[in-house]
């Protein structure tokens, strides 16, 4: 595993639940961080996380309210810094649908204004967040986290001598994140119907500690280029349900505008460039020389057939494994 003692990384989208528990994470694993540097527009999140991890009791945690629109505030934020995250991102799928601009600024130019500010900075490496939403994209949400995805890897082209690499980590609703399905279900319980779309609907299963892994597995070993897809299990949507409220009705309400019957993580086309390991897949930009590393290695090997990776096709929990996934989690 990479070693952060000694080192500054940035979140961008920090107090975001993937950056909250990411703070958990590194700070019990490594005691001598130089900086983490939680960068975020929402001055409330950054007030509350500051109480929880202050400057007092962790000296290496600090906050700036910024913006990935605005360049020249993520250059002065990147002074120093090693490692970059970046989990900013507008995600709500109907929220995009009625406001595709402020979409597009801040999942689309907030990315190339986050590659400009390494690129002119000392960073070392790059990894970006991005979802099931970006394979094959149906709403814009989908489209600007592609054109995220594909500004990230094509960064590694203009870099000229600069020791730094991009690369970018793909997955699925994490389980009980804001605006996720498993707390909807939880509220609407209450009520004793619980509102479903489409009666064949799957969702990935990961938890915040998979998120993390794959993160800090793309900061170890990523040479620059990559997208690397974690091996999860799913789920159907209507089992679910079942198992958080057996007593309540289900209502069909349809399905949604920009809305997957299921999630898909690689399409066909992605999986001709793609190797697969034991936990991961690993979608490469080209199978070259650049990536000699991983194609001659015994721990990754390219698939012989075209396929696709989807919450339909893969390992599908049944309603007892949900109720374990809910209770190793804490919903219940």
């Amino acid at each position: 595993m990479i070693n952060l003692n000694n080192k500054s990384i940035l979140i961008t989208g920090g107090t975001g639940s993937f950056g909250v528990h990411f703070i958990k994470n590194i700070l019990l694993k490594f005691k001598k961080i130089k900086k983490i540097i939680i960068f975020s527009r929402d001055e409330f999140k950054q007030f509350e996380l500051s109480k929880v991890f202050s400057e007092e009791k962790f000296p290496c945690m600090r906050f700036f309210i910024g913006d990935v629109r605005d360049k020249n505030r993520l250059e002065l934020a990147l002074k120093d810094v090693n490692y970059v995250i970046h989990a900013a991102a507008l995600k709500h799928v109907p929220i995009a649908e009625y406001n595709p601009f402020e979409a597009i600024k801040t999942n689309i130019i907030g990315s190339q204004n986050l590659i400009e500010a390494c690129l002119s900075s000392g960073v070392k490496k790059v990894i970006a967040l991005s979802t099931d939403k970006a394979a094959a994209p149906l709403n814009l949400y989908g489209a600007t986290k592609l054109c995220s995805e594909k500004l990230f890897i094509a960064a590694n082209n203009i870099k000229g001598k600069n020791n730094i690499t991009f690369s970018v980590v793909r997955y699925g609703n994490v389980l009980g994140s804001r605006g996720s399905v498993i707390p909807e279900f939880f509220k609407q319980r209450e009520n004793g119907i619980l509102n479903i779309t489409d009666k064949d609907m799957t969702r990935f299963s990961i938890n915040l500690d998979d998120c993390v892994d794959i993160v800090m597995y793309a900061l170890t070993n990523s040479i620059g280029g990559e997208i690397f897809v974690p091996k999860i299990p799913s789920f159907k949507i209507v089992d679910l349900a079942n198992v958080i409220a057996p007593k309540s009705k289900i209502r069909f309400i349809g399905i949604r505008p920009g809305e997957k019957i299921y999630e898909e993580l690689i399409t066909s086309s992605e999986s001709m460039n793609t190797l697969e390991s034991k936990n991961f897949y690993m979608i490469l930009p080209a199978l070259d020389k650049r990536f000699l590393p991983y194609i001659n290695t015994k721990k990754w090997k390219k698939n012989s057939k075209v396929f696709s990776y989807n919450s339909s096709n893969c390992k599908i929990l049944n309603k007892e494994q949900i109720k374990i996934l809910l209770k190793k989690n804490n919903f219940f």
